[in-house]
C-alpha cells in the first residue's frame, strides 16, 4: 500500500478524529460509534459530519467532510456503499490520515462489489488514506483509550501483566478474542478487525503494531494472508522482538476455502505452503478456537521460547498419569526424565508408597498436607530437565481449593518456566475467593487437562520453531535458466541439469535411431530403460512412453518400435528429441523430491515416500527452501513410513544425509532461477550408498 506508516500510525493512533455519519438516533450506527468515544472519554479533537442536521448530542456538526478543518489524523465513514467512494476522496483533499470503512456491498457480495472495492482501494492509495476494511468492525485501541468501532465496548484499563494484540478479519472474531483473553484475566493492547482488506491486511496491522512496548504477543484469526511478504517479514520482526505470534488460519479443506471466499472476498491459497513458511519464522498455526485462546493467552504470559523439549505433570489423581502419558504422545509432547536428584528430592516429601516418575501421582497426602503441591511444584521446575510443568488437580470444596492455590502459586506466579494449572471437574464451581486468587496469580488456569496439554504442546512447538529459525543455510551456486523456453522440459534435460548439480543420475544417453539406442545399450550394459523424450511429453508412462527390464538387443528392439507406434497412436504428430537409453537401477526405496513456486509465497519443498506413499497416503513433508541438511534429515524423519528410511525386516536404511543433499541442491536451482516453477524428482531411489534421480520433470515460467 502506499499509505505511509505514518498514515497508519495517525489511523491507530489519532489525536484528532471525524466521525462521519454522526446521529443521535439510538442504535444507529453513528450513534454507536459516538457513544462509545463519549464513554471512553476521547480526549482528542472530535469533529462530526452530518448531512442534515447541526448538532449531535450537544455537538456541532458540518455538513461534509471537504468542511472539516485540514490535517485530521482519522476519519470513521458512517455510510453506504454507494456513498464510500466520495467520502474517501473527500478524506484525501482534506489530508485525513486514515479511515474507517463500516459499509458492506464490497468483494464480498459479488463480481460488481469486487471492481467497486478495487477501485475504493486504487482511490485510497492515491490519495494515501490507511484504509480499515470495507466490511469491517473497526479496532479499539485500549491502551489509548480510542474505540472506532460500532461494537458497543467497555473502556478497559491495561493494567500489568500480559498484553495481547488481537488481529481477525471477522469483526465477530476479534470481539471473540477479545472476550477470551479478559475472561482469562488478559490485557488486549489492540482489537482490530480488518474486513475486506481493501488496503489494510492483517499483515500491516501486525508489522505496525510489533514495535508497541505495550504488546507481549500477538493472537489472529485470518482467512487469507494476501500480503505473504509483508507477513513473513513481520513474523521475523516479530520473533526477533521476542513476541509470539498465534495463528488461526481456516481453509484447511476445500469447503472451508469457500466459506472463505464468500465471508471476506477472500480468494484461498495453498494452506499447506502457508503454514509451512510462516512456522519457518516461528509462527504457532493452531487448529482450533480452544487453541488460539489458550496457546495465545499462554505465551502471552510466558514469551521467552522454552529451551527444554520436555514438560512435567503431577496431579493428585492417579488416573491423570495414565491420560497424560497417552495424550503427550499423541501431541508429539515429550515428558521429561527426572534427574536422580530430582527423584531424591521428591522422595523426602512424597508418601513412602508414592511412585515417583513423571507424569507424577502426587497420591491423597496433599489433602492433609496441602503444602505438599508447592514443595512438588518446586523441585520439578528446578530439574533443568524440565521446560515445563502441568498440575491438573481435583479441587475438591472450597477450602480445599484455596489450600491448594495458597500452596501452589506463589511457586508458579514466581517460575521462568511456563507453568499451568488446572481443577479438573468441568464446569464444577470453583470458590469465587480462589478464582480471584487464581487470576491476581496471572498462572494459566484451565478446567481441563486436555486443553491445557495442547496449550503447552505449542508452547514447546514455539521454542522448537524460534531456535530452528536461526539455523538458516545459504544457497549455493547453480546452473542458469534464464535462457530456457517456457513450458516443461523433457526428462534428460532436466537430468543434466542434475547432473551438473552433484545429483546422481542412471548412466545413459539420447538415441536418435534404434542403431544409435542398441550402441549405447551395448556400451552402459544391460538390462537397460527406453524412455521417450519431448518437452510436452511429462506423462510418458500413461501412453506406452516407457520400457523397462529390456535385457537384450531383440528386446530393446521390439520396446522401440512398440513405443514408436504407441506414441504414434496417442499423440499423433508429436516431435520427439529421441529416446533415451538408462541403464537400469537395482532395487532400493522410492522417494519423491521436489519445490514449487507459489505465485505468492514462493519456493517450498518436498520430500515424501514414493509409490503408494505418496498417492494414497499422503505421506510427504513440505519445507522452506533455507532449511540445513540436519533439519531436512528431521522433516524426513517425521514422515508417517520413516521407519522404512532406517530400515525394516532385514531390509538395510538408507543414506539420508545423500537425500537431504538432494533436496538442499533442489533448493538451490530453484533460489537462482526465479523463472523456474517446479521441479519433481519421482522416483529418487535411495539405497544405504545414496540415492539416484530415476526421473526428473521441471517446467519453466
Amino acid at each position: 500500500m502506499n499509505a505511509t506508516r505514518n498514515s497508519l500510525a495517525r489511523l491507530l493512533q489519532p489525536r484528532s478524529l471525524a466521525v462521519v455519519g454522526a446521529s443521535p438516533e439510538p442504535g444507529s450506527v453513528g450513534n454507536l460509534v459516538l457513544s462509545n468515544l463519549l464513554r471512553f472519554q476521547y480526549s482528542g479533537e472530535l469533529h462530526l459530519v452530518s448531512r442534515s442536521r447541526d448538532e449531535v448530542l450537544g455537538r456541532t456538526c458540518v455538513r461534509s467532510i471537504d468542511d472539516l478543518p485540514h490535517g485530521i489524523d482519522a476519519a470513521i465513514i458512517v455510510a453506504p456503499q454507494v456513498a464510500i467512494a466520495d467520502a474517501i476522496a473527500a478524506c484525501g483533499r482534506r489530508g485525513i490520515g486514515g479511515a474507517v470503512v463500516f459499509a458492506s456491498g464490497f468483494a464480498e457480495i459479488d463480481e460488481a462489489g469486487l471492481q467497486a472495492q478495487h477501485a475504493l482501494a486504487e482511490l485510497a492509495e492515491q490519495h494515501g488514506v490507511a484504509l480499515l476494511g470495507p466490511n469491517c468492525m473497526g479496532f479499539v485501541n485500549f491502551i489509548d483509550h480510542i474505540p472506532m468501532t460500532f461494537e458497543q465496548v467497555q473502556p478497559r484499563a491495561v493494567g500489568a501483566g500480559p498484553r495481547l494484540g488481537v488481529i481477525a478479519q471477522s469483526g465477530a472474531m476479534s470481539g471473540n478474542l477479545r472476550q477470551a483473553m479478559f475472561a482469562k484475566g488478559l490485557n488486549v493492547a489492540f482489537s482490530l478487525s480488518t474486513g475486506n482488506e481493501a488496503v489494510l491486511g492483517a499483515e500491516d496491522l501486525l508489522a505496525q503494531l510489533i514495535d508497541s512496548p505495550d504488546i507481549d504477543a500477538f493472537a489472529l484469526f485470518v482467512e487469507m494472508i494476501r500480503k505473504p511478504e509483508v507477513f513473513l517479514q513481520a513474523a521475523e520482526r516479530a520473533r526477533a522482538a521476542g513476541k509470539p505470534v498465534v495463528l488461526m488460519h481456516p481453509g484447511r479443506s476445500a469447503r472451508a476455502r469457500q466459506a472463505a471466499q464468500s465471508h471476506t472476498g477472500a480468494l484461498a491459497g495453498d494452506y499447506r505452503i502457508m503454514r509451512t513458511l510462516v512456522e519457518r519464522e516461528a509462527v504457532v498455526v493452531v487448529d482450533s478456537l480452544d487453541e488460539l485462546f489458550d496457546v495465545a493467552a499462554t505465551l502471552a504470559r510466558y514469551p521467552l521460547p522454552v529451551t527444554q523439549a520436555a514438560c512435567a505433570v503431577a496431579s493428585n489423581s492417579g488416573a491423570v498419569k495414565g491420560i497424560a502419558i497417552d495424550f503427550c504422545e499423541d501431541l508429539g509432547l515429550p515428558l521429561a526424565d527426572l534427574h536422580a536428584s530430582t527423584i531424591a528430592a521428591l522422595g523426602t516429601v512424597l508418601p513412602d508408597f508414592a511412585t515417583v516418575e513423571n507424569p507424577l501421582d502426587l497420591t491423597s497426602q496433599g489433602m492433609q498436607q496441602p503444602e505438599l503441591f508447592g514443595h512438588c511444584a518446586r523441585i520439578l521446575l528446578e530439574d533443568d530437565g524440565v521446560g515445563s510443568l502441568l498440575m491438573p488437580l481435583m479441587g475438591g470444596g472450597p477450602t480445599q481449593q484455596m489450600d491448594k492455590v495458597r500452596s501452589l502459586l506463589p511457586v508458579m506466579a514466581d517460575a521462568s518456566k511456563p507453568v499451568v494449572f488446572a481443577f479438573m471437574g468441568d464446569a464444577s464451581p470453583v470458590a469465587e475467593d480462589v478464582q480471584q486468587v487464581i487470576g491476581d496469580s496471572q498462572v494459566p488456569f484451565f478446567r481441563s487437562p486436555d486443553r491445557a496439554l495442547r496449550a503447552l504442546a505449542k508452547v514447546h512447538e514455539y521454542g522448537r520453531l524460534f531456535h530452528a529459525a536461526g539455523q538458516r543455510r545459504e544457497p549455493a551456486l547453480a546452473p542458469s535458466l534464464e535462457s530456457a523456453p517456457s513450458g516443461p522440459m523433457a526428462e534428460y534435460k532436466g537430468k543434466q541439469l542434475l547432473a551438473e548439480l552433484g545429483i546422481s543420475v542412471p548412466d545413459g544417453r539420447l538415441a536418435r535411431s534404434r542403431d544409435e539406442a542398441l550402441a549405447i545399450a551395448a556400451d552402459i550394459g544391460y538390462p537397460v530403460v527406453l524412455k521417450a523424450q519431448a518437452d510436452r511429453l511429462t506423462h510418458k508412462s500413461d501412453i506406452g512412453g516407457v520400457a523397462i527390464h529390456l535385457g537384450d538387443d531383440a528386446a530393446l528392439v521390439q520396446a522401440w518400435d512398440r513405443m514408436q507406434a504407441a506414441l504414434a497412436q496417442h499423440q499423433p504428430g508429436l516431435s520427439l528429441d529421441g529416446l533415451l537409453v538408462e541403464r537400469m537401477s537395482p532395487a532400493g526405496l522410492e522417494l519423491v523430491v521436489g519445490a514449487r513456486r507459489d505465485p505468492a509465497w514462493g519456493v517450498v519443498l518436498m520430500v515424501g515416500l514414493g509409490g503408494v506413499y505418496i498417492e494414497v497416503l499422503k505421506d510427504f513433508r513440505l519445507m522452506a527452501a533455507d532449511l540445513d541438511l540436519e533439519q531436512i534429515i528431521e522433516h524426513m524423519d517425521a514422515l508417517k513410513g520413516a521407519a522404512l528410511l532406517h530400515g525394516v525386516r532385514g531390509r538395510p536404511g538408507i543414506d539420508q544425509v545423500a537425500v537431504a543433499r538432494v533436496v538442499s541442491r533442489v533448493a538451490d536451482l530453484m533460489l537462482h532461477n526465479r523463472r523456474l516453477l517446479e521441479i519433481d524428482i519421482n522416483p529418487l531411489l535411495c539405497t544405504a550408498e545414496g540415492c539416484v534421480a530415476l526421473d526428473a520433470l521441471m517446467v519453466m515460467d
